[in-house]
């Protein structure tokens, strides 16, 4: 068990609560604008993407996204919200979510995320008041760019040649990435059935595929990049630990979600014995929901989705918490260009972050749904916009060409 002095615990409690630098700037400028409209709408691609808009009587207004799929509930979730914040100033963004009480206490997931959306959009709004980006009103940038990986592996990882041809795509690849999350081989090749999801044991055979599987993405791929081992909680410990032995050797940046997403013992058991890496955090909310995984030291890298944690203030303030501890931050996003601008802004204001995901950088319609001038990853990276907010706005034709059936674009 971890334990902390008086004084380490006041520290960290206050950097954990305070944004000084946000409170000087939004003290003159408190009461100018009221909430009066928060709208949403769903676009309908590779997953469903929810859209939110705050809207004041000073003519300015903050977007944000919500967390994917259903889209149908997010939106609805904002909706039943809407009452609650009309006629609130959108600078009092702290106190507008806790004051949201129970409907946040993670008892409600959906909500949580509808919550979330909206607090992304009163920090867009907050920067475009006070004429700051948001990673500046969180803190401060510790970065200019931010990394991100790309969510792609080998279509055969157990053919050493569709992994050279996958590793030639991927460094060509005008987005020059860095790192990729690429999930194990799950089942003996050629046979048809799913991996039986009640057995989180892993055969012998088993972990001899997803090692050679592992190697021969490695011999392709080179040591110039990374590589993320993605599970999806499937395992129990004993297997996780003969996993995380079976892929030392390639040294993964982390190995992502073995085990359930919940805390358990079992974490700090595999986070002890393992060398490699051990991540997790997308599905947990809000600091209640991380606390101890981090006091416990029961996983070495603490990954959350800003659209899944709360939104921007309670994902820096689960960031600081991990600092105290020593823990790196990397974020999950499978948001559209929109949520992972939001995502940028914080990882920006964080002073230990590793990479984020994303599902930009394709050169397709997702990029386009904000307005942007040359590529959006370059070198494996995004910039930091520094245009206040969150720094960008949507592509108003490109959103209108994608909405979900039945979906109107905000005027």
């Amino acid at each position: 068990m971890f334990s902390l002095s008086r004084r380490r615990f006041l520290g960290a409690l206050s950097a954990a609560t305070s944004l000084a630098g946000f409170e000087a700037l939004a003290a003159p400028e408190r009461g100018r604008a009221r909430i009066t409209d928060i709208r949403a709408m769903v676009l309908q691609g590779p997953r469903t993407y929810t859209f939110v808009k705050v809207v004041t009587d000073a003519g300015v207004y903050g977007i944000g996204e919500g967390y994917g799929s259903p889209g149908v509930g997010i939106r609805a979730g904002v909706l039943e919200l809407r009452p609650y914040f009309l006629g609130k100033d959108p600078l009092e963004i702290e106190a507008l979510y806790n004051g949201l009480g129970n409907r946040i206490d993670g008892s409600a997931h959906m909500l949580l995320r509808a919550v979330s959306a909206i607090e992304i959009a009163l920090w867009d709004l907050a920067g475009k008041l006070l004429d700051q980006p948001a990673a500046t009103l969180l803190g401060g940038r510790y970065r200019d760019r931010v990394r991100v990986y790309r969510d792609e592996g080998p279509v055969n990882m157990l053919d050493r040649a569709s992994c050279n041809e996958w590793a030639d795509k991927m460094k060509s690849d005008p987005a020059g990435w860095t790192a990729f999350r690429v999930s194990p081989p799950r089942g003996a090749p050629k046979v048809d059935t799913a991996r039986d999801p009640s057995n989180r044991v892993l055969t012998s055979r088993e972990l001899r595929e997803i090692r050679q599987a592992f190697e021969y993405c490695r011999d392709a791929i080179g040591w110039d990049r990374d590589l993320i081992v993605h599970c999806e909680g499937e395992y129990d410990v004993r297997a996780a630990m003969q996993l995380a032995e079976a892929l030392d050797p390639v040294k993964p940046l982390w190995l992502e979600d073995p085990l359930p997403p919940d805390f358990s013992p079992g974490w700090v058991r595999l986070t002890g014995a393992s060398k490699v890496p051990i991540g997790t955090g997308e599905n947990l909310a809000r600091r209640q929901g991380f606390k101890d995984f981090i006091v416990n030291q029961g996983c070495d890298v603490v990954q959350l989705d800003i659209r899944n944690a709360g939104g921007l203030l309670e994902s820096k303030k689960i960031s600081s918490l991990a600092e105290l501890f020593d823990l790196p931050m990397a974020a999950h996003n499978t948001g559209s260009a929109l949520g992972t601008m939001a995502t940028v802004q914080w990882a920006a204001s964080v002073r230990d972050f590793l990479a984020a995901e994303t599902v930009v950088g394709r050169r397709n319609w997702m990029d386009d749904v904000i307005m942007h001038e040359g590529p959006l990853v370059a070198d494996g990276y995004i910039a930091v916009p520094r245009k206040p907010g969150l720094g960008v706005e949507l592509n108003p034709e490109v959103v209108k060409a994608n909405l979900a059936e039945g979906e109107k674009y905000w005027d």
